[in-house]
């Protein structure tokens, strides 16, 4: 087996960096001589989703008696919001 030609360190930088289109296609293009896109999403579909890591991550971001975190990843319609920041067509 070939070892992976990205790594979750590679995504999260391109996530971090990335302004409005969050794609593996695009993730591939912004990296300098990097992987296909494929090797990105290979990377998604071989990570298990891990709760406990985005919490050690997202804690110091979080002042829990001041409000709640809600995370919302859905890309359905929001019927009864007139306009939503950060939410665009996809």
């Amino acid at each position: 087996m070939n070892p992976p030609k990205c790594n979750d360190v590679d995504y999260i930088h391109f996530l971090i960096a990335a302004q409005r289109v969050f794609t593996c296609s695009e993730a591939a293009r912004c990296q300098p001589e990097g992987p296909a896109h494929d090797a990105f999403t290979r990377l998604l579909q071989r990570q298990p989703p891990d709760t406990e890591a985005l919490w050690q991550e997202a804690r110091a971001l979080v002042e829990p008696t001041r409000g709640l975190l809600v995370l919302d990843d859905t890309t359905l319609d929001k019927p009864y919001a007139r306009r939503m920041e950060l939410v665009t067509y996809h």
